[in-house]
């Protein structure tokens, strides 16, 4: 991020997303620019490492993406696709070859792109519609699944920054 840009709540609305979605989208934008910025030279042999038991940084950049992807299709009222339960099952084991700390920020990148452009495409009028959650459909609704999107997004950026930290002064 930019130091003379103000984060990015404060840079004003964004194009084509509905008022009520500005929040969810600027979260996210945030945290892909917090996300870039934090990985810029984080070694790739260490995304797997778990300093005092903590998540790994791999788990976290994978997570971030994962969840956008889930919590999103939910959203839309859809059942989880088998390559999505895959990827869940393997967020804990990230990749550690050389390319792989650029892939999995351009992954999450991605899937703020594709989240941007279902907030674009989303009725405000369809915020409080039911949508289950999970396999037991547990109650929510659209803007309660976007909300916390976000805010799931947010806290992992927090926890993922923390770990980065201890990972490169051990």
């Amino acid at each position: 991020m930019s130091q003379s840009l103000p984060e990015v709540w404060l840079r004003g609305p964004l194009p084509a997303v509905p008022p009520l979605l500005q929040p969810v989208a600027h979260a996210l934008l945030q945290a892909r620019e917090e996300v870039a910025e934090m990985m810029h030279d984080f070694p790739p042999a260490r995304l797997a490492e778990r300093p005092l038991g903590l998540a790994s940084v791999g788990f976290h950049l994978r997570h971030l993406t994962g969840v956008l992807d889930r919590t999103f299709t939910y959203a839309r009222g859809e059942a989880l696709r088998e390559a999505q339960l895959a990827y869940l099952a393997a967020e804990g084991q990230p990749p550690t070859h050389a390319g792989a700390v650029a892939e999995l920020v351009q992954a999450f990148s991605q899937q703020v792109d594709k989240a941007l452009a279902q907030l674009q495409a989303t009725p405000e009028n369809t915020l409080p519609e039911w949508r289950g959650v999970g396999r037991a459909q547990l109650p929510s609704t659209v803007m309660g699944l976007l909300v916390h999107a976000a805010e799931h997004t947010t806290r992992h950026v927090g926890q993922l920054l923390v770990t980065a930290r201890v990972v490169r002064q051990t």
